[in-house]
């Protein structure tokens, strides 16, 4: 089967210098492509630099050698055609809900009308009804989450990623926002690449799981296209034969 490539990594390195004679290399030779609307997880340890990679395809930092495209043009800083949601709950605390999720279109200058029906589409379709007139602090953490999921789509990227988004979550309201994840990719597929450290959740989520090993510098040890259908039950054989070999190859015990 054919696939429509979104995003391509080619010999990606990346190295950080520490008091200017001290260099502390974090990633290795990463050759990859993301397909066109998929759902690709990142899994590894700690201090395997998949954030890092994240980071570079968002533009934040770039490599020290190798290119990262997007739509075959090379990436050289963050732009609209990518949104990320990071691990912390990075809000705007003085604005509401309905304010965090239309800043995006807000800055682009997107009118005040066309703002709203943005603003209303995405709170609707992650769950917020009712609550668009809320400040960050009066939410749960699964709630600040959506909303970054709102604000970030909100955008109108065309690949999302997103880092660690529910470490911060109980067992219980991250369960739950691996479903919402899915149920909202569904409903408006974008490309997404989901980093984390979570075997469960890397099989739970991912149509594709790359591993990267547990040292740095980080290199892709194996790149696994997952067999399992949808909907998908943590307790089934294929779900737990897969979880065994992924914990296999990759010694990560979450």
């Amino acid at each position: 089967m054919s696939h429509t490539i979104k995003c391509t990594c080619r010999s990606v390195c990346k190295t950080f210098v520490q008091k200017e004679t001290h260099f502390v290399p974090v990633l290795k030779d990463i050759t990859l492509d993301v397909r066109e609307n998929e759902f690709l997880v990142l899994l590894g340890p700690g201090q395997s630099g998949k954030s890092t990679l994240l980071r570079i395809i968002a533009g934040l930092e770039l490599p020290s050698s190798g290119e990262v495209t997007l739509n075959g043009k090379p990436i050289q800083g963050p732009g609209p055609d990518r949104s990320m949601v990071f691990q912390t709950y990075s809000l705007f605390p003085w604005r509401t809900v309905r304010g965090n999720i239309e800043m995006g279109p807000r800055f682009k200058g997107v009118p005040k009308e066309e703002r709203r029906r943005i603003g209303k589409k995405y709170i609707e379709l992650v769950g917020l009804n009712g609550f668009e007139a809320a400040f960050p602090h009066q939410l749960s953490g699964g709630m600040k989450q959506r909303v970054g999921l709102a604000r970030a789509y909100a955008n109108s990227p065309e690949v999302l990623l997103l880092d660690e988004p529910f470490g911060q979550l109980d067992a219980q309201t991250r369960y739950l926002m691996e479903q919402e994840v899915l149920r909202i990719w569904e409903t408006d597929k974008r490309t997404v690449i989901f980093v984390t450290n979570n075997v469960d959740e890397a099989i739970y989520l991912g149509e594709r799981i790359v591993t990267l090993e547990g040292k740095l510098p980080g290199k892709i040890q194996t790149i696994i296209e997952n067999p399992l259908a949808r909907p998908r039950e943590h307790n089934t054989k294929s779900f737990l034969e897969l979880r065994k070999k992924i914990i296999s190859l990759t010694r990560l015990t979450l």
